[in-house]
């Protein structure tokens, strides 16, 4: 198990990237077990994470800033293909999205994007594309130290 410390960057395959503000023992459905408490750059969001199944659950360091201008210089020469049965496109983009690969996020963000300009999307894939979009944002943003806005601008050029 991989013990993370206060200040630590963490990322969450669903939730995207954050700094553990500090880790506390909480009593829920009667098991007392110890979280880490996470604030995330965006949305002032704060996720709770059981430290005991933290890796099970695919939390790990956030990428390194050189990582975060690979993945953003490697957008544009990506390969999307996307089935075009909504249901299977939609469970084959969750498992990206889940796997905390940000390069399989970005291929997601990538399709979608592309998939809107051709023939718009669904409610449920413009959410998804919006939460992909706030993982891999969020990562970024604490990798770099930059602002959110500056990363959207970087992935917007990216995608064009």
């Amino acid at each position: 198990m991989t013990i993370y410390r206060i200040g630590d960057r963490i990322a969450h395959p669903l939730h995207g990237a954050g700094e553990i503000e500090r880790i506390e023992a909480k009593k829920i459905n009667g098991i007392i077990r110890e979280y880490y408490i996470v604030k995330m750059p965006v949305g002032d969001m704060i996720v709770m994470i059981p430290k005991e199944t933290s890796d099970t659950i695919g939390v790990r360091p956030i990428i390194e800033s050189h990582e975060a201008d690979s993945i953003i210089a490697a957008i544009a020469d990506l390969e999307v293909t996307m089935t075009q049965n909504w249901s299977r496109r939609y469970r084959e983009n969750m498992v990206r999205i889940k796997s905390g690969d940000l390069m399989e996020v970005a291929a997601v963000i990538k399709g979608l994007v592309s998939r809107e300009t051709d023939k718009g999307l669904s409610t449920g894939e413009r959410k998804m594309l919006h939460s992909a979009k706030q993982i891999l944002i969020s990562e970024i943003v604490l990798s770099q130290r930059v602002t959110y806005e500056e990363v959207e601008e970087r992935l917007s050029t990216a995608l064009a």
